[in-house]
């Protein structure tokens, strides 16, 4: 219960980053076109950290482990992104 109520939070989360994001982006502003750039970017680097957690057993032993680490590893990057976008608002 606790990998879907992680996995629902991070749902929850990452549609009010994203309408923010869209939000800046359709202004058409250079800081949308560098939100746009980050959006893209940003994932990339976050999935090879994350390989690189896994990859030296970080995320634990068991799946249920694998996937609440992996699940608290893309909350964080989340959570700081909605905590820079509210800031421009």
């Amino acid at each position: 219960m606790e990998v879907a109520a992680d996995t629902a939070a991070l749902g929850l989360e990452s549609s009010e980053v994203i309408g923010l994001r869209l939000a800046r982006a359709a202004t058409g502003s250079p800081k949308g076109a560098v939100e746009a750039w980050l959006m893209c970017s940003e994932k990339v680097v976050a999935l090879a950290e994350l390989q690189g957690l896994f990859l030296m057993g970080s995320l634990g032993r068991t799946p249920s482990q694998a996937a609440k680490g992996a699940l608290k590893h893309y909350r964080k990057k989340v959570a700081a992104n909605r905590r820079r976008l509210r800031k421009s608002v």
